[in-house]
């Protein structure tokens, strides 16, 4: 029986659900945890990837390399995954991507350093994390839609959200990590204990959580009663993605999504070393300064959740579009440019940027989700959430540019007010999406909106009535 009875519907999660839920939770949260190795527990030890006497600029660009090396795999992994998760169902797809990033993850672990096979170990680190990426990219490209397709439908904003907060969450664990084992273990430079070995054991953590989530998924994941009962489309579900109103969707979500990452990597990977650098702070302060941040982003993910559920998501991302292209550019400015002085000033403004800019993310997995009927769903979520990574992760070289013409340390601000004005034009260009009902399914031989009659951004219960031949392969039980 389907629980998504009505919008506002106060029917609780199934156990069922509340499984999936977890197991979602838990494995964006190894996840995450995984993505960010390189930004904190790598970053310490970065001489022992690199030559010495490097240029400020060629270190930069090395580690943004690095960074986005996983970033550009995660649309590979969201293509050839979310096939997998669309037709052979999310459960074994989500289990096949945690063993690989889990073993890819603890070959990094392993790796010798620059003193000893040269720049081969750079380029091993920036393959590896390419391969990481791709399984990274097929774990929530699977199990978040076979959470969220369980999830009641007044419930989808709260659900979505409460998954997102293990990125946050995720961020401050791998933080404290790192500070501790800095603490016990100063990077000292070549020979120092965390430069030489110190940086691998958050790795082997990361690696060793994601091998052991898998049998319990195994135990306790079942795969939805959208997917079990949708018909399996004979055609390939990213063929069905990039023609007719599948096309459309993803082409909107990409747009929204590239001004979300064109943001999010400001905060994610250019003001740590802002904080440092043109603020002033200690690696410590800046670590501290970053887990409350963090701490209290996940608290601001479940209020965006829940205020999208109730203004709606389409309303909720044409209000925190212009707030990320014109309060967050002021915030970044006001901390480089060393106008706010003191650690609790400079605390404050500092939560209050990553909010601004990051909660955002604690909507878009559902709104990406509600996008895609049930045949292309992870197919159209994992490479919709994913793709757009593509040209945000080149942030260092639009950085270098933009220099030209301006101080480095202010090309951030750019970047946020482009960020910005890309989330209002892809929010304005797609639906409302909260009413969605995400157990149809659509044949995807043919354009959705031709094939079922309906009417593109109006909610499924206030479609009008369809005749037996224009009906949807299946309709809501």
């Amino acid at each position: 029986m389907n629980t998504a009875t009505s919008p506002g519907s106060p029917t609780p999660l199934s156990r069922k659900g509340r499984k999936a839920v977890a197991g979602a939770w838990a494995g964006l949260w190894v996840d995450m945890f995984d993505v960010y190795l390189p930004v904190i527990a790598l970053a310490p030890a970065a001489a022992y990837f690199q030559p010495a006497h490097l240029s400020d600029t060629t270190s930069l660009i090395i580690t943004g390399l690095i960074f986005a090396a996983t970033l550009l795999g995660r649309p590979l992994g969201a293509v050839i995954f979310g096939h997998f998760s669309d037709r052979t169902g999310r459960r074994r797809t989500s289990m096949i991507a945690l063993v690989g990033f889990g073993v890819v993850t603890l070959l990094i672990a392993s790796l010798p350093g620059y003193q000893e096979i040269g720049l081969a170990s750079t380029f091993a680190l920036i393959g590896l994390r390419f391969a990481d990426g791709i399984f990274l990219g097929g774990q929530y490209t699977s199990a978040i839609p076979l959470a969220l397709e369980q999830a009641p439908r007044g419930k989808r904003g709260l659900v979505g959200a409460v998954i997102m907060t293990a990125f946050p969450l995720a961020y401050c664990a791998i933080a404290l990590i790192t500070t501790g084992l800095l603490q016990v273990m100063p990077a000292d430079g070549l020979g120092s204990a965390y430069v030489e070995w110190g940086w691998r054991i958050p790795f082997v953590i990361g690696g060793v959580l994601a091998l052991a989530l898998v049998p319990w998924i195994s135990r306790n994941f079942e795969e939805s009663d959208a997917w079990k009962q949708a018909p399996k489309a004979p055609s390939i579900p990213l063929v069905a993605l990039f023609r007719g109103v599948n096309l459309r969707n993803f082409l909107q979500v990409f747009i929204l999504m590239t001004g979300l990452w064109l943001a999010f990597n400001v905060i994610g990977a250019v003001l740590p070393g802002a904080l440092k650098r043109d603020a002033g702070l200690t690696d410590l302060r800046v670590t501290l300064l970053l887990v409350l941040a963090y701490a209290l982003l996940a608290v601001a993910y479940l209020g965006a959740g829940i205020a999208s559920q109730r203004i709606g998501r389409r309303r909720f991302f044409l209000i925190a579009g212009p707030l990320t292209g014109t309060l967050a550019p002021v915030l970044y400015a006001l901390l480089v440019s060393r106008t706010v002085t003191g650690a609790t000033l400079i605390t404050l403004v500092s939560v209050a940027l990553v909010i601004v800019v990051v909660s955002t993310f604690g909507v878009v997995t559902t709104y990406i989700i509600e996008r895609f009927h049930v045949g292309v769903r992870s197919s159209g979520y994992g490479l919709g959430y994913t793709a757009a990574v593509i040209v945000p992760a080149f942030y260092v070289f639009y950085q270098t540019w933009l220099a030209e013409i301006m101080p480095l340390k202010y090309t951030p601000v750019v970047l946020l007010v482009i960020g910005g004005a890309l989330i209002v034009i892809g929010a304005a260009l797609g639906p409302e999406t909260r009413d969605a009902d995400l157990s149809a399914a659509i044949d995807d031989s043919s354009d959705a909106d031709l094939l079922t009659g309906s009417i593109p951004g109006v909610p499924a219960h206030r479609q009008p009535a369809l005749t037996a031949q224009h009906s949807p392969i299946r309709s809501e039980p």
